[in-house]
């Protein structure tokens, strides 16, 4: 007879064993990511490569506002997608979640490809854009940090079974779904998505749109992941590891504000780098409440919009783009 199902360190065959199945949420999210389909191909984009290339189309600022985006997006994705395929995977041996997982790392390989897609159809310079990692100080120092702390999950090595490794993989856990994809990403997504509020660039920020919406699913399995294993291991939550987790999340915070600020030297389209740091404040303190830890700032939504199309609480094409195609515009609420 095998063991309870588990989310870490069940046996050696129980992964393979999908029915019956116990965390119903895994199950219910790999439908959601199902639902939620598509791909960059399917997005057109000539009135973008017009505006693009026009003279006098976009200005200085908004151009290096989108190079920035580029620069940290399209080398961010390929880093998520490496932690789930060579590490998460390999740890979290539910096949529920396993079920999932897959079909995030199949989002991620999308949204590698969204990016290809925009360089090529824009002509930017890919060499430009993809060594923005190494190149631009505020995405070297994002992803310099997310490697740091989610180092224990590249560890051949590494295992769960005891409870310093236990914790050890639930901090870079929160390191990859808090931080990286809950925190680093928000800035970027709250920047493009003001283009088709101003009806510019109305391509890349439908895809932009869509990507934020399968990254809402991935936070908040990755939220409902940290939290089960913490319900099953609850000797691993001391008041020590919670304080550790307070100061990342809050470092995070911090190296977001500067990229903010990088990518934002003047106010533009209703956006400054002040009101993206205090938007970035307020979705940390949400991050902080979903896996039980004290908010730390108290900031408001200075985006207000932004909830709307995060929480995908209407079914109505919100942009006037093709994106409410999705089949369950209303049914995702995680807060």
């Amino acid at each position: 007879m095998s063991k309870e199902k588990t989310l870490l360190n069940a046996t050696e065959t129980d992964p393979n064993k999908i029915l019956p199945m116990k965390y119903l949420w895994a199950r219910q999210y790999y439908k959601n990511g199902v639902a939620n389909n598509w791909t960059p191909e399917e997005v057109p984009m000539q009135n973008d490569v017009e505006l693009w290339k026009k003279h006098g189309g976009l200005t200085p600022d908004e151009k290096h506002l989108i190079m920035r985006n580029m620069g940290f997006f399209s080398t961010a994705e390929s880093l998520t997608a490496n932690n789930i395929v060579l590490s998460i995977y390999r740890h979290v041996t539910n096949p529920e979640c396993r079920q999932y997982l897959l079909r995030q790392g199949f989002e991620e390989a999308v949204h590698t490809d969204t990016f290809i897609y925009c360089c090529d159809t824009l002509g930017l310079n890919p060499e430009e854009v993809y060594a923005a990692y190494e190149t631009i100080p505020s995405i070297k120092e994002k992803d310099e940090f997310v490697v740091e702390i989610t180092k224990s999950l590249l560890d051949p090595t590494f295992k769960t079974d005891s409870t310093e490794g236990m914790q050890k993989f639930v901090h870079d856990l929160i390191g990859y779904y808090v931080i990286m994809e809950g925190i680093f990403f928000y800035a970027g997504f709250v920047m493009m998505l003001s283009f088709a509020r101003q009806n510019r660039m109305v391509g890349v920020s439908e895809m932009f749109q869509y990507i934020l919406r399968d990254e809402s699913i991935h936070l908040a399995f990755g939220s409902d992941l940290i939290n089960g294993i913490v319900a099953e291991n609850p000797k691993i939550w001391t008041a020590e590891f919670k304080r550790q987790l307070s100061v990342n999340i809050k470092k995070g915070v911090e190296l977001e504000e500067a990229y903010a600020r990088d990518c934002l030297p003047n106010g533009i389209l209703g956006l400054t780098a002040d009101n993206v740091v205090e938007y970035v404040r307020h979705i940390a303190d949400r991050r902080l409440e979903r896996i039980n830890l004290d908010k730390i700032y108290g900031a408001n939504n200075p985006f207000p919009w932004m909830s709307e199309v995060i929480d995908l609480k209407k079914e109505k094409n919100f942009f006037e783009t093709r994106v409410n195609e999705y089949q369950i515009g209303g049914n995702l609420n995680w807060d």
